[in-house]
């Protein structure tokens, strides 16, 4: 009897040091890379290669463009456009948006079409460190990982990652690879309506495109083009944004809504901005900064 219990209580204290130490290891492990990436640009995401699986599948060629710049290269407007469209709290939340959760939750009550409240910092979270499939055990990630970004990294710096990782089409990544594909220039000369265009594509990125806007996008993108005059030139400087808050609370209240849901009708394009893009693969001069090249089917080795 006793040594049964004694079997008992060493096979529960072999457990428990086991989990301790796969705590120890995943948070050790996720706060090491958070900090590292502070400083270093993060070299491939879980939906780059989650991407490259995807094109193989389909028999499609695997194209993977990204190429990172650091957020002085960056026009003053893209961030902007991006905080108008994807996240008009960014500057004054702490990583999440209740009132948009409240907003989101009670559309989702009353709709079959869901509508989700992610701020830019959960985002950049889910596409550094996370996968795109919804879970509860995901989400629950997500928010440990936005905490851990927003406490170490800071507004400045998960934006510059934000706008360096982010999908904007097919097998392309980041604002810089965004612009030259669809504008032929770097991402530092990107005018205001450029940038509102590759803004109001990030929600699907796959199926929206800057160079080819129906009915409901012009309607984003006139909306977002009045939006972005309140946030530019965004300001990430703490004590400097104290004022910006002040002024963005007293102008938020009177700013119009963004405009509704497409109807499902409303796909056929009616404007294109320009009918020659770069073709995913072709070789584009670079600009300034050396680009980084990965090889796909290494990444799937």
């Amino acid at each position: 009897m006793i040594k049964a219990r004694n079997k008992s209580n060493s096979f529960s204290h072999i457990i428990r040091k086991i989990i301790l130490w796969i705590l120890i290891v995943f948070f050790g492990s996720t706060l090491f890379f958070t900090l590292l990436y502070k400083f270093v640009p993060p070299p491939v995401t879980p939906l780059m290669i989650i991407r490259l699986f995807e094109q193989k599948k389909a028999g499609k060629p695997l194209t993977l463009q990204k190429k990172w710049v650091s957020l002085k290269n960056i026009s003053g407007y893209m961030p902007a456009a991006v905080i108008t469209c994807e996240d008009q709290h960014f500057l004054t939340h702490h990583g999440f948006d209740i009132k948009a959760i409240k907003k989101a939750q009670q559309h989702n009550a009353r709709s079959k079409k869901k509508r989700g409240a992610s701020t830019i910092s959960q985002q950049t979270a889910k596409n550094v460190f996370l996968w795109p499939k919804r879970s509860w055990f995901r989400k629950g990630m997500e928010v440990y990982f936005t905490l851990l970004i927003e406490g170490i990294w800071g507004k400045k710096r998960i934006m510059e990652v934000y706008l360096n990782v982010i999908e904007t089409g097919d097998g392309i990544y980041g604002v810089e690879k965004a612009a030259q594909y669809y504008f032929h220039k770097n991402a530092g000369t990107l005018t205001k309506r450029e940038a509102a265009l590759i803004a109001v594509c990030l929600p699907n990125p796959l199926k929206m495109k800057p160079n080819k806007l129906t009915g409901y996008r012009l309607r984003r993108l006139s909306w977002a083009m009045r939006q972005i005059n309140y946030f530019y030139p965004v300001e990430f400087d703490k004590k400097k944004r104290k004022e910006t808050e002040k002024q963005f609370i007293k102008q938020y209240k009177s700013r119009p809504e963004p405009p509704s849901e497409p109807d499902p009708m409303d796909e056929k394009p009616e404007e294109f901005l320009d009918e020659s893009p770069v073709l995913p693969g072709e070789v584009i001069e670079n600009i300034g900064e050396e680009t980084e090249t990965i090889e796909p089917d290494s990444l799937l080795k």
